[in-house]
């Protein structure tokens, strides 16, 4: 049986004093009872015919004053909640605020993509001082400065690649790969050497200057800028063929981080073609060589690219300069849309430069034309031997 003072269930559950410090902030003083919407009837109204124990009092009565001290020293605050629910939204939309301009500010953003600028071309034709050496392709290769080159891409070395500033070894190893399917593409390919197809270089250019490239085909232009030789090698197959399937090449590549986020690449390679002239089985003219001599045409390109982090995984490439030197072949006044070969025997054509007028406004137009040295070409073969 509880002891004396014990509620009946006995003692509560809970440490001593545990209910005490439970409600120690709430002060039921004379304010805060008064405060209340419900009222208990004094026990003379209970006598009394009532159906309820409490009564309803007005709802306009003073409520407890905030920071009023309870027995414990603390303070108990009412009327504050929608403060404090305004306050959290107020701090929420701060916080989202700031992530939203921070992340469009990170100072971290790659830097942006340069716009890729027209590339600069220049095309030099090589006249053969004599008639054009001709014969077999293999005696003419063995005789020529050719005669170790190596065989299509397999003379198109690639050095070791090492990382840059901000190109890791790997993008060094990709940017070299696209400037020696680019080479390939524009220099070995049979369809574009015969001019069937331009399509595996296009693809491979920076989509803003594949306008300058398509240009360079449809309207030819000693401007520097449209010449489509400096794009690609290309033959006009209704005059010439190849004689031999397999093209010497030999040339060097290097690269260099020019800039923050820009790799540029320059390559120098060399490319002998043996050609023979188109659809001919016998003699053209009684003072021509056999139509089975074949002749040797030599292109020397060195050319310089440019790529930013973007444009790897496209695998494309941006064509800033193109410097080709070509022949044997006659100098001309227009921009051919092909190259144009003197084949065995033949000469080249008295050539005037054509005269430059330094009042004309404009981009300058010098015609440019070199000569072929003899050591470029083959010695001691056949009927199309040098002559003078």
């Amino acid at each position: 049986m509880a002891g004396h003072g014990d509620p009946p269930e006995g003692e509560p559950d809970g440490p001593p004093g545990a209910d005490d410090d439970e409600y120690r902030s709430v002060v039921f003083d004379e304010s805060f009872i008064r405060a209340a919407r419900l009222q208990e009837f004094s026990a003379r109204e209970r006598m009394s015919d009532h159906s309820h124990a409490v009564r309803k009092l007005p709802p306009h009565l003073p409520t407890v004053s905030p920071g009023k001290r309870s027995r414990g020293g603390g303070r108990r605050r009412f009327g504050n909640g929608p403060r404090q629910l305004l306050l959290l939204l107020l701090v929420l939309v701060l916080s989202f605020g700031t992530a939203v301009y921070l992340g469009l500010r990170n100072p971290y953003r790659p830097p942006p993509v340069r716009a890729a600028e027209k590339a600069r071309i220049s095309v030099i034709p090589l006249a053969p001082e004599g008639r054009v050496p001709g014969g077999a392709p293999a005696e003419l290769l063995a005789h020529s400065p050719a005669a170790r080159f190596r065989i299509g891409a397999e003379g198109i070395t690639v050095p070791g690649a090492r990382p840059t500033g901000d190109f890791a070894e790997g993008q060094v190893v990709a940017a070299l790969a696209v400037v020696k399917d680019y080479l390939v593409a524009s220099s070995l390919d049979p369809d574009v050497l015969m001019g069937r197809t331009v399509r595996p270089v296009r693809v491979l250019l920076d989509p803003e200057q594949q306008g300058q490239f398509d240009r360079s085909f449809t309207d030819p232009a000693d401007d520097g800028r449209h010449d489509p030789i400096g794009w690609l090698v290309r033959f006009d197959p209704g005059k010439v063929a190849l004689a031999d399937s397999q093209v010497r090449v030999r040339g060097s590549m290097r690269y260099e981080e020019t800039a923050p986020g820009t790799l540029e690449v320059t390559s120098d390679h060399v490319f002998v073609y043996a050609l023979r002239p188109a659809g001919t089985t016998g003699p053209t003219a009684r003072d021509a060589p056999p139509a089975e001599d074949a002749s040797l045409f030599t292109v020397r390109r060195e050319l310089r690219f440019r790529f930013s982090v973007d444009d790897l995984p496209r695998h494309q490439v941006a064509l800033l300069n193109s410097a080709a030197q070509a022949g044997p072949q006659s100098c001309a006044a227009d921009v051919p849309r092909s190259l144009r070969p003197l084949l065995a025997g033949e000469r080249a054509k008295p050539h005037s430069p054509a005269a430059t007028d330094p009042y004309t406004t404009g981009p300058a137009t010098p015609a440019l034309c070199g000569t072929l040295s003899p050591l470029a070409e083959p010695s001691g073969v056949g009927s199309g031997g040098p002559a003078g």
